[in-house]
């Protein structure tokens, strides 16, 4: 009988890799628009958004590090690759299909390849999802905002 090994300390692991990332992509953000003029609020620059969004992911960064610092320590799991192969075949079959096929056809793929990522899914409450958000994104993006792609192949 082997006995298990308690891991003993703080700093929960997946929150401390999840801030860096932020503190990093925010740093990077501000750096890359270093050049970008900033403007004010009444009349924003080039610079004046992504700025906000960089240091807006700075603080959440800190914030994030800050709780996960003082959490139980908890390792990073190992990741599990399937799931991020359906995924990406989801993504970029829908960019293909949209092309030849329409967004109908498109979003059906997208919703339906991605499901299988999820062992838990029902083929019902998918079936109903795929749907009625198929209906929704072309009511918005299609008609309301009026992006350039074909609802149907035909």
């Amino acid at each position: 009988m082997a006995a298990s090994r308690k891991v003993r300390g703080t700093g929960d692991r997946p929150d401390l890799f999840t801030a860096a990332l932020f503190i990093g992509f925010g740093a990077l953000g501000l750096w890359a628009g270093r050049d970008l003029t900033m403007g004010t609020a009444s009349a924003m620059g080039p610079g004046y958004l992504p700025r906000i969004v960089c240091w807006l992911l700075i603080i959440i960064g800190v914030a994030v590090g800050g709780f996960g610092a003082v959490r139980a320590r908890e390792d990073i799991a190992r990741p599990k690759l399937w799931p991020l192969v359906i995924i990406l075949a989801a993504v970029v079959g829908f960019a293909f299909i949209a092309e030849f096929f329409g967004f109908v056809a498109a979003s059906v793929w997208l919703l339906l390849v991605g499901s299988i990522a999820d062992r838990d899914s029902r083929f019902r409450e998918v079936i109903l999802l795929t749907a009625g958000l198929t209906a929704f994104g072309a009511l918005v993006f299609i008609v309301g905002l009026g992006v350039q792609m074909p609802i149907w192949p035909f």
